[in-house]
């Protein structure tokens, strides 16, 4: 049906407001912690909230309705298979260490419990990471003001900055989070609006079926055969469901930085449950669109790019009003992950590199200060890198490719760091050294990035394991509270200790 007025003047507004939130939650950034953690005051709700607006971003929007337009449900999960399982594990494992450690970031926990080696090489794994993908964040969202509003694309992507950078700047993590819950609901109201509008034109589920099924047969089973060149069955099971979901909601920065500004380690837990319960909706929200514009669109030209199929859905399938607030939430959803990753890759190199190496002394002003301006050059660098995007065959591709080269090793070192005392320096050392090295040797054979994921984890698992045992352990008071074998130990000892002097009493 096209642009109406009334969607023009939503989406307008909506993208001027959002602003204001960074403007309000300045008056409660007074020192670092302020501005990198939100004073560790944030409930459970609201990081719950703020970890499904953070994880739903352009990427998912974009590129999974983009995927299932290319390949079909199998796009799907990437959040069944891919998040629910993680997510509960790392609220019972991960994040109760994390969050008693008192660090910022997962590189400072790593270098408590390993070597400053191993922090610094996991923060600039780290860092360049979120820059590049702080680049497809913004190629996205540009690309969807053009595809949706006809606005230039290099304009729409320095628009986008500009909005995200005035709130991550001025508020810090606490104006991150409660503008990820405004959005998060949006996100809800409008992807349910797509939901029933598109059931509505293709005559529900069996319709959908029906109209897609016989010219894209493999389009709605779930596991693709072991020759599909992006997601072979057992590439999803081996390498997205054992490593790179457990890597993504264990160990990303973004994800973890949120339950480490949770008010108790209570709050911590509870956040991730929640958003497991949350994560149970998305597909509905990004998976769906792509099948609707697929069994919509009469012209397939309308649609060059298989990324562009979400606006096409929200251009050519809403009413007016409903298309602009649709829009609007989407774009929230695109907004929330790219503040997320700026605030984070900030944290990161403010704590992790400027004062661990550079100045180590320096007043908390100073660092909320240099946050401050670190997140300014984020946001031009990202502006910079959105073009290098297009080089891959897909958004959704292009940020996998990328998690795929260093995923796998961060989780086998923050795994064994946890579960095995016994693993050292120099293990953690090699191991994630290795394991990088051994990602980008597969990715060059041309081995898809699932297979590279997986067997980047074992092989860092096997030189963490050797080295370790061959070299001298760590003391175990350099280790006790971040091994969990140690603090249950620690646990069980206290209680008999209780228990004896209750006896003698």
């Amino acid at each position: 049906m096209g642009i109406g007025g009334y969607d023009l003047v939503i989406v307008i507004a909506y993208l001027a407001a959002i602003p204001l939130f960074g403007v309000f939650f300045k008056r409660y950034v007074h020192t670092g912690e302020d501005y990198f953690l939100a004073g560790r005051m944030l409930p459970f709700w609201v990081i719950a909230m703020s970890l499904i607006g953070t994880n739903i971003g352009a990427y998912d929007y974009m590129g999974a309705a983009g995927g299932a337009y290319r390949f079909g449900i199998v796009q799907a999960n990437y959040e069944w298979l891919g998040a629910i399982p993680a997510m509960i594990f790392a609220s019972l494992l991960f994040i109760p260490f994390y969050w008693k450690s008192g660090v910022y970031t997962v590189p400072e926990f790593l270098g408590k419990r390993y070597s400053t080696a191993v922090r610094t090489i996991e923060a600039v794994l780290w860092t360049l990471f979120l820059a590049c993908t702080l680049g497809i964040f913004f190629w996205a969202s540009g690309l969807m003001l053009h595809t949706y509003l006809g606005w230039p694309l290099q304009l729409s992507i320095i628009l986008i900055a500009i909005i995200v950078g005035v709130y991550t700047v001025t508020g810090g993590l606490a104006a991150v989070a409660m503008t990820d819950v405004v959005q998060m609901l949006m996100m809800l109201v409008g992807g349910l609006a797509v939901m029933i509008i598109g059931f509505n034109l293709t005559h529900g589920w069996s319709g959908l079926v029906s109209m897609i099924k016989p010219m894209h047969p493999q389009h709605f089973q779930l596991f693709l055969p072991l020759n599909h060149p992006q997601y072979p069955w057992l590439g999803i099971l081996f390498g997205l469901g054992l490593v790179m979901s457990p890597a993504w909601w264990c160990c990303h920065q973004a994800i973890i930085q949120r339950t480490l500004g949770a008010r108790s380690a209570w709050d911590a837990k509870a956040s991730m449950m929640g958003a497991g319960f949350l994560k149970t909706l998305v597909p509905l929200l990004v998976v769906l669109p792509g099948l609707f514009a697929l069994a919509l669109c009469k012209d397939p030209s309308q649609i060059p790019n298989p990324d562009q199929a979400f606006p096409w859905v929200m251009r050519n399938l809403l009413p007016a009003g409903l298309s602009g607030l649709v829009f609007a939430s989407f774009i929230a959803a695109l907004l929330s992950t790219m503040d997320s990753t700026i605030n984070s890759t900030a944290t990161i190199l403010t704590r992790d590199i400027y004062q661990k190496f550079i100045r180590k002394e320096a007043s908390d002003r100073h660092y909320l200060l240099l946050g401050r301006v670190i997140t300014v050059i984020l946001v031009c660098w990202g502006v910079v890198f959105a073009p290098v995007t297009n080089k891959f065959p897909g958004i959704y591709v292009a940020m996998q490719t990328l998690l795929s080269y260093f995923q796998g090793p961060t989780l086998a070192t923050v795994l064994l760091g946890i579960i095995w005392s016994r693993a050292n320096r120099w293990g953690g050392l090699v191991g994630l050294a290795g394991g990088v090295g051994i990602s980008i040797g597969l990715t060059l054979s041309g081995m898809n990035f699932l297979y590279v994921a997986w067997w980047s984890f074992v092989g860092s698992i096997v030189l963490n394991v050797v080295v370790s045992l061959f070299t001298k352990p760590e003391p175990l008071e350099k280790i006790q509270g971040l091994v969990y074998g140690l603090v249950v130990k620690e646990s069980s000892t206290q209680e008999l200790l209780r228990k004896r002097v209750e006896g003698g009493k």
